[in-house]
């Protein structure tokens, strides 16, 4: 699993030759990106019924973006969201991964509530060598968090992201947005507040889709 609008793409276009090969095949597409050059395809996106287009965003504090990820800065992303939005098609806010305490999913919203149909919201999970250079990076970037990872992330303590559901429940309550726990058959119409999805408990997820196939 990658980008399909890796920096590479704006040269060879095999994103938009596929697009173009499935083109009237009436099948439902949905991209996951971090880069505008998605808006490059907008005509041909357009066309599929149900497309969806979503743009990772886990921060707006440019600084800490630089530090995670190479794509194009956040409000390009923005832009891009509110490009396909304004044009009929349909848009997630992918907030992911949630740093703990540091990303605001609720300040993420703000900005994007009135251009997308979808928020997602993903925990931060650490696996393999990915887990120790982030460790080490919380260590040397904000040491006054190393408590609260270790709590999360060695003693695999559940608290900070039970509190923090409730904290989203409130605040979806508040401003009339439906708010649902791994369920991604739903989504809001044009205009409306945007469904908030919260995929904060991997594990479970992963035991329920191995029960279902045993």
């Amino acid at each position: 699993m990658t980008d399909c609008y890796q920096p590479c793409e704006a040269k060879y276009k095999r994103t938009r030759a596929l697009l173009e090969q499935l083109q009237g095949s009436g099948i439902s597409i949905s991209i996951a990106t971090k880069s505008d050059l998605v808006l490059r395809d907008l005509d041909l996106i357009r066309t599929f019924p149900n497309a969806r287009v979503s743009f990772s965003i886990n921060t707006l504090d440019e600084d800490f973006r630089k530090e995670m990820d190479r794509g194009v800065s956040i409000k390009r992303r923005l832009e891009a969201m509110k490009q396909f939005y304004e044009a009929g098609v349909q848009t997630t806010c992918f907030i992911s991964p949630i740093f703990p305490g540091i990303t605001d999913p609720i300040e993420i919203i703000e900005q994007a509530k009135k251009q997308c149909n979808l928020v997602w919201l993903e925990n931060l999970n650490l696996r393999g060598d990915y887990r120790v250079r982030i460790l080490e990076w919380i260590h040397e970037h904000h040491p006054e968090l190393d408590d609260l990872y270790h709590e999360i992330y060695s003693k695999k303590s559940r608290e900070y992201w039970t509190e923090f559901d409730q904290k989203m429940r409130e605040y979806t309550a508040r401003e009339s947005m439906p708010y649902m726990r791994d369920d991604d058959q739903h989504r809001s119409e044009f205009g409306d507040p945007p469904v908030v999805v919260n995929y904060f408990y991997h594990e479970e997820v992963k035991k329920s889709a191995k029960k279902k196939q045993d």
